[in-house]
């Protein structure tokens, strides 16, 4: 879900001084800039430098998101995790590497003001430019609070939105089929929807499993997204831009 709990929290709000197709090369790793001070001391950690062969595919600092438009708080296309998280996710990487899989990463951290972007558009009936990609059996109005919600676990800086991919030894890499994209307003994004394929389900399962063993639960709604259990900031949503 975009939205997530709609328990009642307290925002902090710090204010700072590749879409994939079916097969894709892999690049080296790029040069991460330092987090902003605000970041570390709110105890934030990049994710690209801890694992730096992810595919970096962070879909709302762009255009190819639900919304149509690069999402506010996305100044750059960025991972950042409670530092827990982060650590428990380069062990996900490591035990994937040895089989040959990247992690695929949409989402991590999510500002609150990107939050209240989604909401935005969510209530803006008129804007329907993307609904044959992500949402072409539902109506619009129908998206809140089931899909879109006013707070997003996100923001709490221990989900992640990701997938696989498989690579060669040529640093040829090719995505997992998990029988529908990312974010796609559907029951068949379910992590356990049956209209899925044998060879979708393994995948799914595959994610699954590698990530439960690292301390990450699945959200049953969504086949990509993940907490880290227990998460290190539960009574706090941030609003730390991304840069």
């Amino acid at each position: 879900m975009k939205g997530g709990e709609a328990i009642s929290r307290r925002v902090v709000w710090l204010i700072p001084v590749l879409v994939l197709s079916g097969c894709m090369s892999a690049r080296g790793p790029a040069a991460q800039a330092p987090l902003p001070s605000n970041a570390v001391a709110a105890g934030f950690a990049d994710v690209g430098a801890r694992v730096p062969d992810a595919i970096m595919d962070i879909r709302y600092a762009t255009a190819g998101n639900f919304t149509g438009t690069r999402v506010d708080g996305y100044g750059a296309a960025r991972c950042w995790l409670q530092r827990p998280a982060a650590e428990a996710l380069a062990k996900v990487a490591a035990d994937l590497r040895a089989e040959g899989l990247r992690l695929q990463v949409f989402d991590c951290y999510r500002p609150a003001r990107a939050v209240a972007h989604f909401m935005r558009w969510a209530r803006d009936l008129a804007d329907q430019r993307t609904k044959a990609g992500y949402y072409p059996d539902l109506d619009k109005a129908t998206l809140v609070p089931g899909y879109i919600a006013e707070r997003s676990g996100h923001s709490r800086g221990a989900t992640i939105d990701l997938s696989l991919a498989r690579c060669d030894a040529r640093g040829e890499c090719a995505v997992l089929d998990m029988g529908t994209p990312f974010d796609f307003f559907d029951p068949l994004a379910n992590t356990d929807d049956p209209r899925i394929t044998p060879a979708q389900r393994a995948n799914r399962e595959r994610l699954r499993a590698a990530m439960q063993r690292r301390g990450f639960a699945n959200y049953p709604m969504e086949w990509w997204h993940y907490t880290f259990k227990p998460e290190p900031a539960p009574d706090t949503y941030f609003d730390i831009p991304l840069e």
